[in-house]
């Protein structure tokens, strides 16, 4: 397998906690500009492999590799953060009591502390950008309301928001749309699709609805190694991943 053209590049990936198998053996090519749906049981290992990629977890053996040459298992997770690797958690943590354009404001790149982000006149870059990522996370309407008073859905759509702001190569979602309505899941699918037209994008997902409606190609993960990969259909009909993960 080759590393160029690839944004992320994970080869031969274990890693053990206390005698357990976390990630065992793991490969797994993200080209870029790429949208990746992974899927898999509690336990599969989605999450050690996104610890693994954001640094947070070193692995025991194996290659892990970044926009084709940087050498992730050399770095640590604020380095990784500066270089492009953008993680969206499952539980949206805004800061409630600023205005959804200021949660926007206080994440845009750049040196700053939380004061001057807010009291600083912005450039009209900075203004093109900001209008740009609210045009994307549909919260045009909302801008000057508390980012408190927002929907459960529309928190979600924030932080995604934030971590755009940050203008990452790669985004890691973590169940974007658990607890979310079913109008609130549809237009998280259109949403991502918008950001993978200018982002790589990997989301962890239990919703295979939502899966369905994102249409692109899905790695099912079982007991920290790839079960099966391809489109939907194709992994969804693979007796494997119905015997371990979509028959129950």
């Amino acid at each position: 397998m080759s590393k160029s053209g690839t944004i992320l590049y994970l080869d031969g990936v274990s890693v053990s906690f206390d005698g357990f198998r976390a990630i065992n053996n793991l490969s797994l090519v993200l080209d870029k500009g790429e949208m990746r749906a992974i899927i898999g049981p509690n336990g599969a290992g989605k999450t050690t492999m996104m610890d693994i990629v954001t640094g947070k977890t070193r692995p025991d053996t194996g290659e892990v590799f970044f926009d084709g040459q940087t050498d992730l298992t050399r770095h640590d997770e604020a380095e990784i953060a500066m270089m492009g690797i953008g993680r969206k958690f499952q539980k949206p943590t805004v800061f409630e009591n600023h205005s959804v354009e200021d949660n926007i404001l206080l994440s845009l790149k750049g040196p700053r502390s939380i004061f001057p982000a807010l009291f600083h006149k912005h450039s009209a870059e900075e203004k093109r950008r900001i209008d740009e990522i609210f045009s994307v996370i549909r919260l045009g309407d909302k801008r000057h309301d508390l980012a408190a008073n927002l929907s459960h859905g529309q928190k979600q759509w924030l932080e995604i928001g934030m971590l755009l702001a940050q203008d990452p190569k790669l985004l890691l979602v973590d169940e974007p749309v658990a607890g979310m309505t079913d109008a609130e899941t549809e237009e998280t699918a259109r949403l991502l699709k918008d950001i993978a037209k200018t982002h790589s994008v990997i989301v962890v997902e239990h919703d295979m609805h939502f899966v369905r409606e994102l249409g692109v190609k899905v790695t099912c993960l079982h007991e920290g190694s790839v079960l099966s990969e391809g489109t939907l259909d194709f992994v969804s009909s693979d007796e494997r991943v119905v015997e371990v993960y979509l028959g129950r």
